[in-house]
């Protein structure tokens, strides 16, 4: 597996310290993008928690995953989890090291009393000493979190003093690309209240590979709760691997509701990803699933489509000047803005998160605007399929033969792609295994990619110098 290093800078641990007034939560900053340029510890908050120990505790289920592998279980983890400031709200997001669990914790205004909330993104420094503190914040006490230095932690200090360097595998950037799109599907299945949500949350397994060895489970609403079934009858939502929503054991004496987002119940029978977000009092803590718990995010293949065109490429640098790190990102508002489709707008935004740099929101059915230090190239240098289908059309191996089907040469194999209803199928192990369910094979992408190139795409407006787009529900 192609690894990359992530090297993470801070001037001193993140750390909860007792002072006369009460506790100091400082979270410690490594790197990041600002709307005035990159800043090796860039400041987002500074100001009160509203209800710290709920906070606290979903902070230690980001970290919780941050440090997880659900599946061939090796050594822990070891990714500081993301911090993005949007102006109106902080977003702590962590991914789990086998890239099957997506977490997001959305502190919003009501959970935060204090100085204006920044823009921009970085990493924050999770360490042991800091989670046995967190473990032990009470309601009782006032909480002042700091997220990011202040001057006179900047001036004193000649430098960092805490480095970490890890292995970030490239799968980890692809799984952040592919739930953005995943999760954009979403429709909300199920609610709970509180007292339901604790009851159904607490029959759940807490650890192992068991929920995964009896292959996919479903839940079905039923009245106030959720009832547990073996297959996916009307209505039925997956749960993949049940243990692995073990991190939302820590939020539960805070929890005000449980809500379910999945696909449609007309997308099929077959397993598939789904959210469960735990609303907390001015916070809102989500878990996203893989279909499976031995399947990461980072094969679903999802963003395959928009990587595999030249007009995405050129769409997305168009969209990218007009994000704003806004919280909730208008598609009709970029459309207007860029001279764009909507559709364009959205493969545009699906490339840019190969990049880090979108996120979505279930909870608001609405994209956001963060940033990660990756590049979109890097994501699709490093996608099998995606190099496969290019290295098919380098040798001259396909061939459209009409406006539906096409042939596909690989050595003295003959594939035979077929497009219908805007959905190409293949003759290939690959499709005869997913049926599409994880994305395009390289021979449906290769005979995309050049029915693509054969038509030109429709000039897009550019902007007004200045523009920037601005956040509205979806």
């Amino acid at each position: 597996m192609t690894q990359a290093v992530q090297a993470y800078a801070y001037l001193r641990p993140s750390a909860v310290r007792r002072e006369a007034t009460g506790s100091s939560l400082a979270l410690e900053t490594s790197g990041g993008a600002t709307p005035a340029g990159g800043m090796a510890h860039p400041s987002f908050f500074s100001g009160f928690l509203t209800h710290p120990e709920a906070a606290a505790s979903a902070l230690l289920a980001v970290a919780d995953v941050a440090a997880a592998r659900y599946y061939q279980q090796r050594l822990p983890a070891s990714l500081d989890p993301v911090v993005t400031g949007n102006g109106d709200r902080l977003r702590f997001e962590s991914f789990s090291g086998c890239c099957g669990v997506y977490a997001r914790l959305d502190v919003l205004t009501g959970g935060l009393d204090g100085d204006d909330i920044g823009h921009g993104t970085t990493n924050v420094d999770v360490n042991n000493p800091l989670r046995e503190s967190l473990a032990r914040i009470g309601s009782a006490d006032p909480l002042h979190l700091q997220v990011g230095p202040d001057e006179l932690t900047v001036t004193t200090f000649d430098g960092p003093v805490v480095e970490k360097k890890v292995p970030l595998p490239d799968r980890w950037l692809r799984g952040f690309a592919e739930t953005q799109v995943i999760a954009a599907a979403f429709d909300l299945r199920a609610e709970l209240d509180a007292a339901e949500a604790v009851r159904f949350l607490r029959t759940l397994p807490r650890g192992g590979g068991r929920g995964a060895a009896r292959g996919a489970q479903w839940v079905v609403p039923a009245g106030r709760t959720l009832r547990p079934t073996t297959r996916p009858v009307p209505g039925a939502v997956c749960l993949p691997g049940p243990e692995r929503l073990a991190a939302l054991q820590r939020v539960l004496r805070h929890a005000v509701a449980l809500r379910v987002y999945g696909p449609p119940a007309t997308a099929g029978c077959a397993p598939a990803a789904a959210a469960w977000e735990v609303e907390l009092p001015g916070m809102r803590l989500t878990l996203t699933l893989s279909p499976d718990a031995s399947r990461g995010f980072s094969g679903e293949g999802a963003v395959l489509d928009a990587l595999a065109t030249d007009e995405a490429a050129e769409d997305a640098e168009l969209v990218s000047v007009l994000l704003a790190w806004e919280p909730r990102i208008d598609l009709a508002d970029l459309a207007a803005q860029s001279g764009l489709t909507p559709q364009r707008v959205r493969a545009a935004l699906t490339r840019l998160g190969t990049a880090g740099r979108i996120g979505y929101d279930t909870a608001e059915a609405a994209y956001f605007h963060r940033e990660l230090p990756y590049d979109a190239d890097r994501a699709e240098r490093h996608n099998p399929r995606l190099r496969g289908a290019r290295a098919l059309l380098d040798a001259g191996a396909v061939r459209l033969d009409d406006d539906t089907m096409a042939t596909v040469t690989v050595d003295d194999h003959h594939h035979r792609v077929r497009a219908e209803g805007g959905r190409l199928s293949c003759t290939c192990l690959w499709w005869a295994k997913y049926r599409g369910g994880r994305g395009p094979c390289k021979h449906a992408l290769a005979v995309r990619i050049l029915r693509r190139s054969a038509v030109p795409a429709a000039p897009a407006a550019r902007p007004a110098v200045g523009a920037v787009a601005r956040g509205g529900a979806r």
